[in-house]
Order: C-alpha cells, then structure tokens, then sequence
C-alpha cells in the first residue's frame, strides 16, 4: 500500500530545499569577508597604479 502524504506539506518541503540550494549558490558567489573584499580592492588599486606607472606619456600633437 502506498504511503499517504499531504500535498501541501511536500510543496512547503520542495520549496524550502529550493530556497535553501539558492542560498547555497548565493553564498558561493557573494559570501566573502570584509578581510577578503579589502585585499581584493587593494589589490587592483595596486595594479592600476602599477600600469598608470608604466604608461608612456603622450604629446598633445602640436
């Protein structure tokens, strides 16, 4: 005999693991400390200086 569930307490079920597998993937993607954000920036400050530095100086072509 087959087992009897109630409908809407699987559609609450199936909706919580949707909810929770998209919070996993949006951790993944945005879930960085402070700490991590603050290197990070550092980080491309510290090459765009560098390429700034590089950078040959133009004639204004007169």
């Amino acid at each position: 005999m087959a087992e009897i569930i109630n409908l809407r307490s699987a559609r609450k079920a199936r909706a919580r693991a949707e909810a929770e597998s998209a919070a996993a993937r949006n951790r993944a993607i945005h879930g960085r400390t402070k700490a991590q954000k603050l290197l990070e920036k550092g980080e491309k400050e510290r090459a765009a200086r560098a390429i700034d530095g590089t950078a040959l100086e133009k004639d204004s072509g007169d």
